[in-house]
């Protein structure tokens, strides 16, 4: 029923019965994150489970939904994963031999480099890590191939008696998975120490050339799937406070009428009813949800429901919240809709801050009074924006160090030069700066 529950309307604006005002329904984005239940691990078969990413295991899917859903946010992100990329990943080979630049040329025209690792930074700064899949030649004595296993579509097992994760599954987990054979199971090396784990797995008797590296970024929480850090605009109230300025904007352009009402509906509330009355038939749901919010706003108005009060039910969670299942807000509308001006400002403001990205590097400058830094300032925050991706690709590069060692490409190290932008006195736009390591001495 959760991939029917997806795709129903639970978010519109109706007119209000008796008023030249509108209500806008809606569902918290909190509810995406259903991780506070007990997880228990799904069973495949007999042979065969997986930790599920989320209540649902759906979670993964409603993050991106909600990402894009937002302008700034989805731009955000791709910028995060466009500053992360930089230069882009190179296998710098100034002092190997003409044998081993051959060997690496061969592997890189093999392996579509950039498109793997500006897919890593895709998934590193949505969901907070990284599956990446080596292949091996048949006699296991070279790596050939490097592939990107999409997040969202990556499982991990659970956990064996020493507390490791041997296996990742990967499959279209947003449709019901029943069988084994729409699963790809492949072994997962130890995050620990995964090149000792390599020589364990291919010192035992088998045919195995396939292994997964996960390059994870370190959370407190240590679950098996990392909570992002923006995850605190879902939970807080500026994601919502922004979508709502948009419907009414909307509301107020289309039918010059205010909104009155924001009516916060659960969608626990709307399964409730389906359950409650028998309903599985994906149309009648949605009659049943529109039957609803006629009840909801015909409560609001008219001279017989005045003094009357609406019964919700709620419950507590653990750090003393009260989560209802309908909340109905009464939105002051003794100011013009051109007021909201400041409010959408201080919204965008909350998501950028939260991304830790300027809006004024993604061109998103809030609100009609157009303020702008200078062209030195914008120099230095790019600076810091990639200064700030060293730890990421710090943890990336642990599986092109495993090909690189296992390859026996003595002279090889994995390079992201960062872009510097410069000044007009210097004749051009831009110059590549790399970053001292141990195994280059010659840096610009």
């Amino acid at each position: 029923m959760d991939l029917l529950i997806s795709q129903l309307n639970f978010n519109s604006v109706e007119n209000v019965p008796g008023f030249e005002g509108r209500a806008a329904f809606s569902t918290p984005s909190a509810t995406v994150f259903r991780e506070d239940v007990d997880i228990v691990p799904t069973i495949v078969n007999e042979n065969l489970s997986y930790i599920p990413w989320g209540g649902d295991n759906l979670m993964p899917y409603g993050i991106m939904r909600l990402i894009e859903k937002d302008e700034t946010l989805s731009t955000c992100q791709l910028f995060n994963a466009e500053v992360c990329y930089g230069s882009g990943l190179q296998y710098c080979f100034k002092e190997a031999s003409e044998t081993i630049r051959n060997d690496v040329e061969d592997f890189l025209l093999d392996n579509a480099l950039a498109y793997y690792f500006l897919g890593v930074c895709q998934d590193f700064k949505h969901f907070g890590f990284a599956v990446s899949v080596l292949i091996l030649n048949e006699d296991g004595t070279k790596i050939v191939r490097l592939l990107r296993k999409e997040a969202c579509y990556c499982r991990f097992t659970p956990a064996d008696s020493n507390g490791k994760i041997t296996h990742i599954l990967y499959a279209n987990w947003r449709k019901c998975v029943s069988s084994d054979k729409e699963i790809e199971v492949i072994e997962l090396l130890d995050p620990a120490s995964p090149w000792r784990d390599l020589q364990n797995k291919l010192a035992r008797p088998g045919k195995c050339r396939k292994f997964a590296v996960v390059s994870r970024v370190p959370t407190p929480d240590s679950t098996y799937y990392p909570i992002p850090h923006y995850a605190a605009l879902f939970r807080g109230k500026w994601y919502d406070i922004k979508q709502l300025i948009g419907i009414a904007k909307e509301a107020k352009l289309r039918n010059s009428a205010p909104i009155k009402y924001h009516i916060e509906v659960g969608a626990k509330y709307w399964k409730s009813i389906f359950r409650a009355e028998g309903i599985t038939d994906r149309k009648k749901q949605q009659e049943r949800i529109v039957k609803e919010k006629q009840t909801i706003l015909d409560f609001l108005t008219g001279a017989e429901n005045s003094g009357k009060a609406w019964f919700s039910t709620f419950y507590i969670t653990p750090d003393g919240k009260e989560q209802h299942d309908v909340v109905i807000n009464k939105i002051d509308d003794s100011k013009e809709g051109g007021d909201w001006e400041t409010d959408i400002q201080e919204a965008i403001n909350m998501i950028c801050f939260t991304m830790r990205v300027h809006s004024n590097l993604v061109g998103s400058v809030p609100g009609k009074a157009q303020s702008n830094n200078s062209g030195s300032d914008k120099r230095e925050l790019y600076t810091i924006a990639q200064a700030l991706q060293k730890p990421y690709h710090d943890l990336l590069f642990t599986v092109h160090r495993i090909i690189i060692r296992f390859n026996g490409w003595q002279g090889v190290h994995p390079e992201i030069p960062f872009i510097q932008l410069t000044t007009l006195d210097e004749h051009q736009d831009a110059k590549q700066v790399k970053l001292p390591n141990v195994n280059d001495t010659d840096n610009e």
